[in-house]
């Protein structure tokens, strides 16, 4: 939880997620620590899994990934009995960057990147369709992004304040 950790590992947590390039030193002068607790501090973050992963956020649209779906879909009564077996198709699919099981008249929320509409028209009958239990899917197309980040919400003070 972030009532877990201290300021300082806030503003770790805080730069990192902005830039995961960053170097020790340089995260340690930014936060006034010297660099071998800063990066004590980083290994438990990781080791304590707070930093899952860290990753090189690329472009879509500069590698001519310029369609973005975001396709609810509603399973049937059977499939809703196997939901794991919907989670397993869905996790083979590299289109799906996103998947979440949803409360209410919709079961999933999936967001799909392809190169264009006729991609993923592709992908949605020779895949999405296809797969067991899927009684009814409704895409929406996003036109543009106004906002687009990675970076969760942290409660930054300074510290000793």
């Amino acid at each position: 939880m972030l009532d877990d950790l201290d300021e300082y590992e806030k503003r770790i947590l805080a730069i990192l997620q902005l830039d995961a390039s960053r170097s020790t030193t340089d995260i340690a002068q930014e936060i006034g620590l010297s660099q071998a607790p800063c990066w004590r501090r980083i290994q438990r973050l990781k080791d304590e899994g707070y930093i899952r992963s860290q990753v090189c956020v690329l472009d879509r649209r500069k590698l001519g990934l310029r369609a973005q779906i975001f396709a609810q879909v509603k399973l049937n009564a059977h499939g809703r009995a196997h939901l794991a077996e919907f989670s397993d198709a869905i996790q083979g699919f590299s289109e799906v960057l996103d998947c979440f099981v949803l409360m209410g008249s919709t079961d999933f929320m999936l967001r799909i990147v392809t190169r264009d509409i006729e991609t993923y028209e592709r992908f949605f009958f020779d895949k999405l369709s296809q797969v067991p239990g899927v009684q009814e899917v409704n895409s929406m197309v996003a036109l543009s992004e106004i906002k687009s980040t990675t970076a969760l919400p942290l409660d930054l003070t300074e510290p000793g304040s």
